[in-house]
C-alpha cells in the first residue's frame, strides 16, 4: 500500500473497540445508497472521485459497483481502516492512503464525498480550502452530516459518541458549515437525506430511544450538502 506523508495525527481505528469499525459498513450501507441515488447522475467512466474519511472503503466500493469510475482515492487517518480498505478493494481502480489532506495528494478530482466527517474536524474553513485545492472548477463535494448542533438528537449523541470515539468531536452548526464553504469559493446547496429505506428498530438504542427520534433524524436532521467549486 502506498501512503502519503505521515499526518500530524493518525489513529489506529476510529472506535476504541475495533469491532465497532467492522460493523459500521453494514449500518451505513443504506445511507451510502441514498447518497449515490441523490447525488450521482450519468456516466462516471471518465471521472475521478475522492472519498474524504473513507474508513474501510465501503462507499467507494459501492459507488464503483453501481457507477464505474475511472479512478478514485480514499483517505483516512485510521491506519488499520485504510489497510482493511486496500485489502477489500479487489479489482476496482481505487487507491487508499493514510492522510488528512486532500490537497497533499497532488491530484485534481471531479467529485468528492464524505459521510459524517465534518463534526470530527476542528476547522471547517481549513477543510473547505483543502477540498477546493483538490477539486476541479465546477466539481462537486457531497457531504452527509447528521452530527450537528441543529439536530434534535445531538445533545444526547454527543455524549454517546465521545465515549467511543478515538478523537475529539466538535459542535458545528449547518449555518457555520455553509458559511465556511461559501467564503472558500463554493456554491452551497443542501437537502435532507430523506432516507427511502427501512432502518432496523433497536429497542433500548442509545441513539434512538424512541422510534420517532429515528424517523425525524433520517427525514429531517441528517442532511446532504453539495458544495460546487466556482471557477
Amino acid at each position: 500500500m502506498q501512503k502519503s506523508a505521515p499526518t500530524s495525527a493518525t489513529i489506529r481505528t476510529w472506535n476504541r473497540n475495533p469491532a465497532d469499525d467492522e460493523a459500521m459498513g453494514a449500518a451505513h450501507a443504506p445511507i451510502w445508497r441514498r447518497m449515490i441515488d441523490v447525488a450521482v447522475h450519468g456516466d462516471l467512466s471518465s471521472s475521478t472521485v475522492l472519498d474524504y474519511g473513507c474508513n474501510q472503503g465501503g462507499f467507494l466500493r459501492m459507488l464503483y459497483d453501481r457507477h464505474p469510475f475511472r479512478a478514485a482515492t480514499g483517505i483516512d487517518i485510521a491506519r488499520e481502516s485504510v489497510a482493511r480498505a486496500e485489502l477489500l478493494k479487489g479489482h476496482r481502480p481505487i487507491e487508499y492512503r493514510v492522510s488528512d489532506s486532500a490537497a497533499a495528494l497532488g491530484k485534481v478530482f471531479d467529485f468528492a464525498f464524505s459521510h459524517e466527517v465534518l463534526y470530527l474536524l476542528a476547522d471547517i474553513a481549513a477543510h473547505a480550502r483543502d477540498i477546493k485545492a483538490a477539486l476541479r472548477p465546477g466539481g462537486a463535494y457531497v457531504a452527509a452530516m447528521g452530527c450537528h448542533k441543529d439536530s434534535a438528537v445531538w445533545p444526547r449523541w454527543r455524549k454517546v459518541i465521545a465515549e467511543t470515539s478515538s478523537i475529539p468531536i466538535y459542535d458545528h452548526s449547518l449555518d457555520g458549515v455553509a458559511k465556511a464553504f461559501s467564503e472558500a469559493g463554493f456554491n452551497v446547496g443542501v437537502r435532507p437525506l430523506d432516507l427511502d429505506a427501512f432502518m432496523p428498530v433497536t429497542t433500548g438504542s442509545e441513539y434512538f430511544p424512541k422510534v420517532v427520534d429515528q424517523l425525524r433524524y433520517y427525514s429531517q436532521d441528517k442532511v446532504l450538502f453539495r458544495f460546487t467549486r466556482t471557477p
